[in-house]
């Protein structure tokens, strides 16, 4: 049986601001369906590492491939058209628009034209915000929803993209315990159709989400494994876990 070709790879990435080394010769891989947790400290550089997958932030050095082809030079918009889709960790939803509206944005890009598109643009909205729990929050302008719900339009809006690898950064910041079960189970039912990398503070969630778990710290790859081994691993205990850590 042939071996499946991981989706996303990276080469010596790198990302420098001034003197400092924010994200140092990262070498990574995920591959296809994969639910894969990057946790770390605070100037981890966990956000400028999914920001330069996303072409949010340009690399000083290194090689993004996603699907086999090099994207390192692609801009943003270029890269949600191949699939990369990435909430942000500061909720980056239009205040002024309902939810309906901030989710109808993003079908946009690839619900087509006349009554067929219409149509379309109609279902994939509806199917976002009902997957994300909003459907009865429809009408609500996203600057009157709680911060819970303003993430969760956030990621209403990535899957309406239909994104072939999603990012979720600190996707359940201001969720209620209830609300953090809900958002388990929709992640796993995301990753029958798409890939997703989870920068995630609540070590109870990545335990119960993850297949595989990588380690930032200051930059560069501490530790790699699944949640039980990275759970016992002595330098991941030093640096990270039993510390409190949201960035």
């Amino acid at each position: 049986m042939a071996a499946v070709s991981p989706i996303l790879v990276t080469k010596g990435l790198s990302r420098s601001f001034g003197g400092l080394k924010a994200v140092d010769d990262v070498d990574f891989e995920m591959a296809p369906g994969e639910i894969r947790a990057l946790i770390g400290p605070n100037g981890a550089g966990k956000t400028t590492f999914v920001s330069l997958v996303c072409g949010r932030v340009e690399p000083t050095g290194g090689t993004i491939i996603f699907d086999g082809e090099d994207v390192t030079r692609l801009a943003a918009h270029q890269r949600v058209r191949r699939g990369i889709a990435y909430t942000f960790q500061i909720t980056s939803v239009f205040g002024n628009l309902t939810a309906w509206d901030n989710v109808a944005l993003a079908v946009q890009r690839h619900a087509g034209k006349g009554p067929r598109g219409a149509r379309g643009l109609r279902e994939g909205v509806q199917e976002a915000l009902l997957r994300t729990g909003l459907a009865g929050r429809q009408g609500v302008l996203a600057a009157n929803l709680a911060y819970g719900h303003q993430r969760l339009l956030e990621v209403a809006m990535g899957l309406a993209l239909k994104p072939r690898l999603l990012i979720l950064d600190e996707p359940t910041q201001g969720l209620s315990d209830g609300e953090i079960d809900g958002f388990v189970g929709l992640v796993r039912d995301i990753a029958r159709d798409a890939t997703v990398l989870l920068i995630e503070h609540n070590m109870d969630v990545v335990m119960r989400l993850a297949d595989r778990i990588t380690v930032l710290n200051a930059g560069r790859i501490l530790a790699e494994g699944a949640p039980d081994a990275i759970r016992a691993d002595a330098e991941v205990q030093q640096a990270y876990l039993g510390a409190p850590a949201d960035g």
